[in-house]
């Protein structure tokens, strides 16, 4: 395809299949944060409510540097990835508290935040700012595989990013990163799963029966109250996974050991 079809396809497509996010209509930079951080490995659908949510406990930054991390974990319950609420946490606490309120707008100082990696920070650019950069994800890997790598296997995120950075609509990157997102979730939607394609691509492992289950698990029922790690034990049910799940929350930061037991991290 032409990267000027392709471009004037990408922008119908998404004037047909625009999806209203809180996150669209306000785009300042924590909205945003908070919205790529819920987005890792959770629906849009899901995503929509507790954002909703969590921004009017958290109205903003400041609010939420202020906050305990036990009630922001509270609040978090339903998305998975307990960490991502810590990475948020402390990223905003960086900005507060070190860069006195003001955010960057380069990639290269937004990686610099707690749990921004390279395409987090470029959504940022992007959506916070209206800046052209180039990142990538899985609904973006969906839409270039098909109109670009169709059939080719391996492919890698470099050339994707070729393409993707001679493609973009640098005047609107903004509007042209959410038609991407949106034609390649309907794409998804609609049967299309060519993430095999990408050399990059690793399966996500089942809940059921894994670590990360327990993990959860033991933050929800910490939510409720402190807890001595026998009577969690017992609560659980638990299996030969608890300690490694328990384990690995310590070192996380995201539980620790208090006066009455096990808790939130505070």
């Amino acid at each position: 395809m032409v990267d000027q079809e392709f471009r004037d396809y990408i922008w119908q497509k998404g004037r047909e299949l625009y999806r209203e996010m809180p996150w669209r209509q306000d785009t300042r930079p924590y909205y945003v944060l908070v919205s790529e951080l819920m987005l890792q490995q959770t629906q849009v659908v899901r995503v929509i409510p507790k954002f909703k949510a969590f921004i009017a406990a958290f109205p903003d930054e400041k609010t939420l540097s202020d906050a305990s991390l036990a009630d922001i974990l509270r609040l978090w319950q339903g998305l998975g990835y307990n960490r991502r609420a810590k990475y948020l946490h402390d990223a905003v606490k960086k900005i507060v508290y070190e860069w006195g309120g003001l955010w960057p707008q380069t990639a290269v100082e937004l990686q610099q935040l707690p749990g921004v990696g390279p395409n987090t920070a470029g959504a940022l650019v992007a959506y916070a700012f209206n800046q052209k950069s180039i990142f990538i994800e899985t609904n973006i890997r969906t839409v270039y595989f098909l109109h670009y790598f169709s059939d080719q296997n391996s492919v890698k995120d470099t050339q994707i990013q070729a393409v993707l950075a001679r493609t973009l609509d640098t005047e609107h990157p903004r509007e042209f990163y959410w038609a991407l997102m949106d034609y390649g979730s309907w794409l998804k939607s609609n049967g299309l799963r060519n993430l095999e394609q990408s050399e990059h691509y690793v399966k996500q492992s089942p809940l059921d029966g894994s670590v990360r289950q327990v993990r959860g698990a033991i933050v929800a029922a910490l939510t409720k109250s402190a807890m001595k790690e026998q009577d969690l034990i017992k609560h659980l049910n638990a299996d030969h996974r608890f300690d490694t799940a328990l384990q690995g929350l310590l070192r996380d930061g995201l539980i620790e050991h208090g006066a009455k037991g096990l808790r939130l991290r505070e």
